[in-house]
């Protein structure tokens, strides 16, 4: 984290800075997007964005060490660990889903779905699956906490502020982001599983509405169909983990990627601190 990392200014950036406006640029495309969408596809290709974000972030730490813009770091900091804790939980929860799916898949290839043992092991799964929605939730319990603080005043000079800004709003895009990323791992909840578990075993009619249920919520709603209903279809289950697996890979390492960024970022900061 050493100073001779970079080369930097002693001013901050103008408003009217190339990479001000490439931060501006990726966070109106970002906030136009649509954080209610629940698909795996719609996340990452979000996360995507973040990581292009942050670059251009770190672009802009690198020519901000003026003096007047020290006195927020401390905060800024806060909010880089705070997003890297929640990004972790994830990471976590992608990777606990990941090695559970794998394990099903194991399963399901080698016993009949009417097996007494596979139900069981289906129901450890669903079980596995409920404690991990609980710490999601009260992850963004936590997080819903954070984002309802109230930000420190700001320096009443004019481009320190607008940059201050800009970089809280970077913050709360990204908490935005993964909020829906942990919302997708997590599914609905009892009563919309019920529903969705009702639109599975009636496949003709609902086949047009299937596109809003996601892969987390199909291979739960197919499982606890098994449990409830001892019956499913050996190959759809099969399908279905498998897209599950491939998805939950794809989140990870696009996570993986966007946690580098954050520590980048986290980097630079600590770098005018220490200049």
């Amino acid at each position: 984290m050493a100073a001779s990392y970079h080369t930097r200014s002693n001013s901050l950036p103008s408003r009217h800075h190339p990479i001000t406006c490439e931060v501006d640029q990726h966070l109106s495309r970002l906030i136009a997007s649509e954080f209610t969408s629940m698909s795996s596809s719609s996340i990452i290709n979000q996360i995507y964005s973040l990581q292009e974000l942050h670059d251009c972030v770190d672009k802009l730490l690198q020519l901000s060490l003026a003096r007047q813009l020290k006195q927020s770091v401390d905060e800024l900091l806060n909010g880089s660990l705070r997003l890297l804790d929640i990004c972790s939980i994830a990471k976590d929860a992608l990777l606990q889903t990941k090695e559970s799916v794998q394990g099903l898949q194991s399963i399901f290839r080698r016993r009949r779905t009417d097996d007494i043992e596979l139900t069981s092991e289906v129901t450890k799964f669903l079980t596995s699956r409920k404690a991990l929605k609980k710490t999601i939730q009260k992850a963004l319990k936590n997080l819903k906490g954070i984002k309802s603080q109230k930000s420190s005043p700001i320096s009443d000079e004019h481009e320190t502020k607008a940059t201050i800004s800009m970089l809280r709003e970077v913050e709360a895009v990204t908490f935005k982001v993964i909020e829906s990323l942990l919302s997708l791992i997590s599914g609905p909840r009892a009563s919309s599983k019920l529903s969705i578990i009702s639109k599975l075993m009636q496949p003709k009619k609902v086949a047009c509405e299937e596109t809003d249920i996601t892969e987390f919520q199909k291979v739960d709603a197919e499982l606890s169909s098994i449990v409830s209903y001892k019956t499913s279809k050996s190959d759809n289950i099969q399908n279905q983990l498998k897209k599950l697996e491939l998805n939950v890979q794809d989140l990870k390492e696009r996570l993986e990627s966007l946690t580098r960024h954050l520590i980048n970022t986290r980097v630079s900061l600590l770098n005018i601190i220490n200049n």
